[in-house]
């Protein structure tokens, strides 16, 4: 088989063609990613934040934070392993006190609640808080709870008393609006 110089040619301006292609691929790509800005809460979810932030004043409330910005592992124990056994996880509501020290943490479940296979990733999450000794409380989306409902459930917690030690029973709550 002969090969003209025609074939090396046409192979040589092929390959010119697909590194310019390539130049200007990466070129924009640092500005053209395919991301796009979404609301950070559900409607339930904005409706229950905005209770929290009137019913708690004196705390501050975050939503939608990842649990491996506010829990540690504890020295001794494999690091990495048990950041993965988070990974990817969130708290719905976390409440703090003024200097930012976590207290309780708040779940609003739906539906997707129902799910084996999200019982099963709830059941880790209830674990994760539990060892920390974070107060959990899980509320229903279709029953939200009332600003009063909400004092009620939270306020009577010693860990809301900046005084008290933090407490060590941990227990889920539901309350009903």
């Amino acid at each position: 088989m002969k090969w003209g110089i025609g074939f090396f040619i046409l192979v040589a301006v092929a390959i010119a063609i697909a590194a310019f292609l390539l130049r200007v691929r990466r070129s924009k790509g640092d500005t053209d990613w395919p991301f796009y800005a979404k609301k950070l809460l559900t409607q339930p979810e904005q409706v229950l934040y905005f209770r929290l932030v009137s019913a708690l004043p004196e705390h501050i409330v975050l939503a939608q934070v990842q649990l491996s910005r506010f829990l540690g592992v504890k020295k001794g124990a494999n690091v990495q392993s048990w950041l993965n056994r988070i990974n990817r996880m969130s708290a719905d509501y976390v409440i703090c006190q003024k200097d930012s020290s976590v207290i309780a943490v708040i779940e609003l479940d739906d539906v997707s609640h129902q799910s084996e296979r999200r019982i099963a990733v709830d059941a880790k999450k209830d674990g994760a808080l539990n060892a920390a000794g974070i107060k959990l409380f899980r509320w229903q989306a279709r029953e939200l709870p009332d600003e009063a409902a909400i004092r009620a459930s939270l306020l009577p917690n010693p860990a809301f008393n900046a005084d008290a030690p933090p407490a060590t029973l941990r227990v889920r709550s539901r309350v009903a609006g």
